[in-house]
């Protein structure tokens, strides 16, 4: 009986490394990135949140969803009440029912969420050959170092070894837990043109599209930190003057 539960503590230990050779191996160690929001002090850039929105909305919406997100929270971007209108008013909602009793569709307002690409999970997977493409809302938050491995898995593409057997639809890359990915390379050099000048590479594709699911994730960030820092300030100052009264009263006692 103890031989047979040793034997099964160690398939356990053992069966995800040997899966993890099996389709590829381990993925390569994520590269840090700089990214302006680090640290402290970090903060958005918006002229990189807007080039981001462009990226999801150019590339990335056709199969991800963002459903924690209004039009209206755009606001935070830089965009200004009449672009943003106008910025909804190219999409399409459900709403209803009417006086007859059914649904129809009208223009999206402000105070919208982000339409979603599909109808429902079913529709999503059977459009991407059974993988499900996950909402990007909180992809940051929920994924080991977010920023530094979606970036990663952006710009992470690379041809397969002569000895790895892939399926129709399956990719390599290197960043992937076990190299092999359902997703298409979705960024290409010279994919989207930018209006300010920036460089039209995969490379800023994804540090722009990360910045902009970092704030999709954490928008209050900014907030945040600033609120943290006069905290501290407070603290410091109110310890100096208490130390101070302190030195006060007890002044005559030796």
């Amino acid at each position: 009986m103890m031989f047979r539960l040793i034997l099964f503590v160690a398939a356990l230990t053992f069966l995800p490394l040997h899966m993890a050779r099996a389709s590829g191996g381990e993925a390569e160690p994520l590269v840090h990135q700089h990214w302006h929001f680090s640290g402290a002090f970090g903060t958005y850039d918006r002229a990189a949140l807007q080039r981001g929105y462009k990226i999801y909305r150019e590339v990335c919406a056709s199969c991800h969803s963002m459903k924690q997100l209004s039009f209206r929270n755009l606001t935070d971007l830089g965009y200004n009440e009449n672009q943003i209108k106008a910025i909804a008013g190219e999409y399409s909602v459900e709403d209803g029912p009417n006086e007859e009793g059914e649904m129809f569709e009208r223009p999206a307002r402000p105070s919208d969420s982000f339409p979603a690409p599909f109808a429902n999970d079913k529709a999503a997977a059977y459009a991407n050959g059974g993988a499900l493409p996950p909402d990007l809302s909180l992809i940051i938050k929920a994924r080991h170092h977010g920023s530094d491995y979606v970036y990663g898995l952006l710009t992470g593409y690379e041809e397969a070894p002569h000895d790895a057997h892939l399926l129709d639809g399956q990719y390599w890359n290197k960043y992937m837990p076990g190299h092999v990915i359902a997703m298409a390379p979705p960024l290409s050099d010279g994919q989207v043109a930018y209006e300010d000048g920036s460089p039209d590479t995969t490379q800023q594709y994804a540090a722009d599209v990360v910045e902009f699911l970092t704030w999709a994730g954490d928008p209050h960030m900014e907030t945040r930190k600033r609120t943290g820092l006069k905290a501290i300030m407070f603290l410091v100052v109110f310890a100096f003057v208490m130390y101070a009264v302190k030195r006060q009263i007890w002044s005559d006692v030796h």
